[in-house]
């Protein structure tokens, strides 16, 4: 396990128990994690690798920035994935997309499961579908971010299980 490792799974967790804890994940983290990524690149492989690093944090941030905007993710959630994208590199942050989609699905599903919410989640999916046809690609207030009452996953767990599925499996 190199150094590289150790601080993704350090970012990773400590991203994972802020969302947990607040369900927010701080700027600090994010930001710093993405500069020291970015600086290490530097450091280690010279302007080359560096560049490498910021593609993979642009990659993170363009990859989930449209499920902020759909109201279904949060900054901070975005932010960290783009942080640990600066560490994966371009290629590396769309296995850490995908192991994380999965998490976070696999998270969704238990949460519907253990709370007898299988049926209401059918519904939203189902309302998602019908207001995109008719309006597009847009937020859709009753079961997006916005509305308080709605289930909220902390994802900051399932971006920290992308992460160390990553490493452990790539």
């Amino acid at each position: 396990m190199t150094s590289a490792h150790v601080i993704i799974i350090i970012v990773a967790l400590a991203g994972c128990i802020w969302d947990l804890r607040t369900r927010r994940i701080p700027n600090y983290l994010t930001f710093g994690a993405a500069a020291l990524g970015i600086g290490y690149a530097l450091v280690t492989g010279g302007w080359s690798a560096a560049l490498f690093s910021a593609a993979g944090w642009a990659v993170g941030l363009i990859l989930f920035i449209p499920f902020f905007f759909l109201r279904g993710l949060g900054g901070g959630d975005v932010k960290l994935l783009a942080a640990l994208g600066a560490w994966f590199g371009p290629a590396g942050m769309l296995v850490l997309a995908f192991y994380t989609a999965l998490a976070g699905g696999l998270m969704a599903l238990v949460v519907v499961l253990i709370n007898g919410y299988f049926s209401t989640a059918f519904k939203n999916i189902w309302l998602l579908l019908c207001h995109w046809r008719v309006t597009g690609l847009s937020a859709v207030p009753e079961i997006s971010l916005d509305n308080p009452r709605s289930k909220r996953l902390p994802y900051g767990v399932a971006i920290a299980a992308g992460a160390v599925t990553t490493l452990w499996l790539h």
